[in-house]
């Protein structure tokens, strides 16, 4: 067989490799372009499902209602107690009686009812004014709640936008991957076509082929890294995890934050320090109520009683057949402390060393936020920097590739310059994407320290 037949042979067998591998390529590529078919769902969507359905907001709100309950029955500190008791006893007896008169008497099966019934009234009047601090306590626990609920909504969220943008991170990702796939066919084609007219090499045309095999691997591990990452926000906003979508194309940027305006107001806005401002609340009106115990307690009783007795026969004949007794009684009382053991000494000390905890706490939180802030502002200023940069790389690179693709069609340039030169462009893509996510979650770290997630 002569050399020229041979070159054709193996053209002809290269041709249908090749043409096999298009063929998974444009299924890879049906796959991905089919993800891009489905339905768009915006970051505000999300956001809003997350609200309604996330299972940590929908606990503690649980929490938070539960406070609020017991807050819309804060009158009954002041109101009084009233209770009604009844009772009927039938009686059956027999009985024997020995007088010193030397008479005796015996009876058997005496029968007898008794009927009580009473409603007692109990109000009280002064307690060291312990239900007027417990009625604060109930207002302040209700306020802590809804505290707690924001401060839950900052971090779901906060959790949220950085998963959905990582994906629309991911994305671009697959986007310069399938950049970098065109590329590498375009390679493997002129890195065949020199080898058919004798002018390149086959290590040069089995290093594009690794090439190209190498990007549709990644391909194929980031479209799975896509459905993860979807999975897992579908678990954070409360969706089924089977559910399907698309994620916008963009990661919108906010560059003008300026430390002066994140730093403004800050002790209002971010919710670990109302949080901890309102314990010390909470801590100061528990002293209240432990205080209290000081003080005498003064009581307005009352209560209407009856009662009825009913003998159907008696032994003694100044015992009645039939009684009965009803009426209506009131007084005040006062209970007055002299000594428990100094157990009210006791709760007041760690009542009062509980203030001073939750005024460290608070110390420690400001201290905490205020570094925070500063580091995660340095952080938001160099992702900034660095995305401009890589913003100018990009375009650099894409030249140098375009321009090494051209020359090395022209025959001009070497297999190992076009190689590098996309090396480059792929490393310079990854940068470019891992600088927009990093300035994005610098951004939504310094908002959710801000407290101004949500408004």
């Amino acid at each position: 067989m002569s050399r020229r037949k041979k070159q054709f042979k193996r053209n002809q067998y290269s041709h249908k490799k090749l043409g096999m591998k298009r063929i998974f390529f444009l299924a890879l590529l049906f796959t991905a372009q089919s993800i891009y078919a489905q339905q768009l769902v915006t970051l505000q969507e999300v956001i809003q499902d997350a609200l309604l359905k996330n299972y940590d907001i929908l606990l503690v709100r649980n929490d938070s209602v539960a406070a609020a309950i017991d807050y819309e029955y804060k009158l009954a500190f002041f109101l009084p107690r009233l209770n009604g008791s009844a009772s009927k006893v039938w009686n059956n007896n027999d009985q024997k009686q020995n007088f010193s008169d030397g008479t005796k008497r015996e009876r058997n099966g005496i029968k007898s009812s008794n009927l009580q019934t009473a409603v007692n009234l109990n109000w009280v009047l002064f307690d060291g004014l312990r239900m007027f601090a417990t009625r604060d306590k109930y207002e302040e626990f209700t306020k802590l709640g809804a505290l707690n609920v924001r401060t839950q909504v900052v971090n779901t969220l906060a959790d949220i936008i950085n998963n959905y943008y990582n994906i629309v991170q991911q994305k671009q990702q697959l986007k310069a991957i399938e950049e970098q796939m065109s590329i590498s066919e375009e390679r493997v084609k002129l890195a065949d076509k020199k080898l058919s007219v004798g002018l390149g090499s086959k290590p040069e045309l089995l290093q594009a082929k690794v090439d190209f095999n190498a990007f549709r691997a990644a391909q194929m591990r980031q479209l799975t890294l896509i459905s993860q990452l979807k999975e897992q926000l579908n678990q954070l906003t409360g969706r089924p995890l089977s559910d399907s979508y698309e994620v916008s194309d963009s990661i919108p940027i906010n560059l003008d934050l300026s430390y002066a305006d994140v730093v403004k107001n800050l002790e209002n806005t971010n919710p670990q320090l109302q949080v901890a401002r309102k314990n010390i609340d909470i801590s100061k009106i528990t002293l209240r109520e432990n205080r209290a115990d000081l003080w005498p307690t003064i009581q307005f009783n009352s209560a209407y009683n009856f009662s009825r007795l009913d003998n159907k026969e008696v032994v003694n004949p100044f015992t009645p057949l039939f009684s009965q007794n009803k009426g209506f009684n009131y007084g005040f009382s006062a209970n007055v402390p002299i000594f428990n053991g100094s157990n009210t000494r006791r709760l007041i000390r760690q009542a009062q060393l509980d203030v001073q905890y939750n005024e460290l706490s608070l110390a420690n939180i400001q201290s905490q936020v205020n570094l925070g802030l500063s580091n995660q502002f340095k952080n938001y200023d160099y992702q900034k920097k660095a995305l401009s940069l890589e913003e100018e790389n990009i375009e650099l690179a894409k030249e140098n590739v375009n321009i090494a693709l051209a020359r090395f069609r022209q025959g001009v340039s070497t297999f190992l310059e076009l190689r590098e030169a996309q090396i480059s462009l792929a490393d310079a893509y990854n940068r470019l994407i891992a600088a927009r996510y990093n300035t994005k979650l610098a951004e939504v770290e310094l908002l959710r320290l801000k407290g101004e997630l949500i408004r």
